[in-house]
């Protein structure tokens, strides 16, 4: 797989456009990856994230647990198995990421989920700030400590969605199981 590292200062333009993420958790020899439409970049130096993971979830107890988590960005030939990981709960099905077709590889920093065929990889460090709002709130804070993208869509700290296969455009989530994928690239004549 065409995976390559994303320096930090980069990280933050991996989620910077509003992809659904699959979020990945281990602890304690158990293992989960879950949908989530609400993930965004929050700062650049060091990279952190935020990303909504209800209290209910097994996501959410393993992350409690471990302080880890990953962050992937699937892609619309994952759409089903981004829909599948989203409808059923690693709770009620302990063989989850099998019965949903998940293939994955334990990430070098964390040992989270890093789901293959994902066009990014993220693996974050939970902030310890996020006690105070994940309680009442379920948002969590992370540090980005390491990142990785598939460079058919991704390279020199820039999506390019518009030159690679369609398969590998990211997920947008609206609503009842509908996405959207990234569309086409519009340049500006405003010079940055």
């Amino acid at each position: 797989m065409p995976m390559q590292p994303v320096p930090l200062d980069k990280a933050s333009r991996l989620l910077n456009h509003g992809p659904t993420v699959l979020v990945g958790s281990a602890h304690g020899g158990r293992v989960n990856v879950m949908a989530a439409a609400w993930a965004m970049p929050l700062d650049f130096d060091p990279p952190k994230i935020a990303v909504v993971i209800d209290k209910a979830t097994l996501t959410r107890e393993l992350v409690d647990a471990s302080g880890v988590l990953s962050v992937c960005v699937p892609c619309v030939a994952q759409a089903d198995l981004t829909r599948a990981v989203g409808g059923e709960s690693g709770k009620d099905h302990p063989d989850k990421l099998q019965r949903c077709g998940v293939a994955w590889e334990p990430g070098p920093q964390t040992g989270t989920p890093l789901v293959q065929g994902a066009i990014a990889w993220m693996e974050c460090r939970v902030l310890p700030a996020t006690v105070h709002v994940a309680g009442p709130h379920d948002l969590i804070l992370a540090e980005v400590v390491s990142a990785w993208a598939d460079e058919r869509v991704f390279s020199r700290g820039r999506w390019h969605f518009e030159t690679g296969p369609d398969a590998l455009r990211s997920l947008h989530h609206v609503a009842g199981g509908v996405f959207y994928a990234a569309g086409a690239a519009i340049q500006t004549q405003h010079p940055l």
